[in-house]
């Protein structure tokens, strides 16, 4: 190419710096969630995903075969980073501090860990848009077996009062879990109108309905 005194220099090419085989899928897969959590699962591609990391595409294969291994492993980090946080919130078995207490308090964690993470949640939650079956298989499964620690955590406590006979645990988990989802998305989707201090309130008056006897 000719080039005269006013011919803008072509840009130099971006070379991505070496990382680690580990930490550059690392790098790759919190890139692709971003572009899902902004732009939606029909968006994502190796192109999208190479231009959001600022690396070429050959960096991305040198990472993953393809564009589904790369969904797959970003299903499963997302997949053990819930549940991990799920199990944060859990009580300790055996624990002494009151049922209600313990649910005011994990509800609070969550919408912390929301707030402070949405990326991550927006695709647990379902806010999304076009996810595919096989992760909302997975975001199913998942749910269950939250489900499932919820339903244990509440006959323990309950049990301490006395009171397991009286409420229907499977039911109260299921109440909890879906109310947590919903406040969840609404902290994420209008934060200045849900605020903590109306959300925290009003699962207050909701757990009470249950616990307090």
């Amino acid at each position: 190419m000719h080039v005269t005194p006013d011919t803008p220099p072509r840009p130099k090419r971006r070379y991505a710096r070496r990382l680690p085989v580990e930490q550059r899928r690392e790098h790759l897969l919190d890139a692709a969630l971003r572009v899902i959590a902004r732009d939606g699962y029909e968006s994502v591609s190796i192109e999208a995903i190479a231009q959001e990391a600022e690396v070429t595409r050959p960096v991305v294969y040198s990472a993953y075969d393809g564009l589904e291994p790369l969904l797959h492993a970003l299903l499963d980090r997302t997949q053990r980073r819930a549940l991990a946080s799920a199990l944060r919130l859990m009580p300790q078995p055996g624990g002494d501090q009151d049922v209600a207490e313990w649910a005011l308090d994990a509800f609070a964690a969550l919408l912390d860990i929301v707030r402070k993470e949405p990326d991550v949640w927006r695709p647990v939650l379902g806010l999304t848009r076009n996810a595919p079956a096989v992760v909302r298989d997975r975001i199913d499964a998942t749910r269950d077996l939250i489900r499932g620690y919820l339903s244990d955590a509440f006959q323990e406590g309950l049990e301490r009062r006395n009171e397991s006979k009286e409420v229907d645990v499977d039911l109260l988990a299921h109440l909890t879990l879906v109310t947590a989802e919903e406040f969840a998305r609404l902290t994420l989707e209008d934060p200045d109108r849900y605020d903590k201090d109306r959300l925290m309130a009003t699962i207050e008056t909701l757990l009470s309905s249950f616990t307090d006897r």
